[in-house]
């Protein structure tokens, strides 16, 4: 019988980023526009995250398929579907 790798391991997580820091992370690589470093990264955030949080925050972007994750750095990839928006603006709120 095939053996299941994981795509990835989990570590033993002693903190957990909270929601708004990985919001806070997504929106800094949005605006860049290109190819960041995590050193650079770090110093472009508005509030400090520890390394390991960033880590993790960034492992989660990749899996998700928002960001690619290279020796050069990192790169902001997802892009919206438009013509989910334009239904949302048109729909009524319940």
């Amino acid at each position: 019988m095939a053996e299941i790798i994981p795509t990835f391991e989990k570590e033993k997580v002693i903190h957990s980023p909270t929601l708004n820091t990985v919001l806070m992370v997504e929106e800094t690589l949005k605006n860049m526009g290109e190819l960041i470093t995590v050193a650079e990264l770090k110093r472009k955030l508005p509030k400090q995250v520890m390394h390991q949080t960033l880590l993790q925050i960034l492992d989660y972007l990749q899996f998700s398929g928002k960001i690619i994750i290279g020796t050069k750095g990192v790169l902001w990839v997802f892009t919206e579907r438009s013509e989910l928006n334009k239904l949302i603006q048109r729909g009524t709120e319940v």
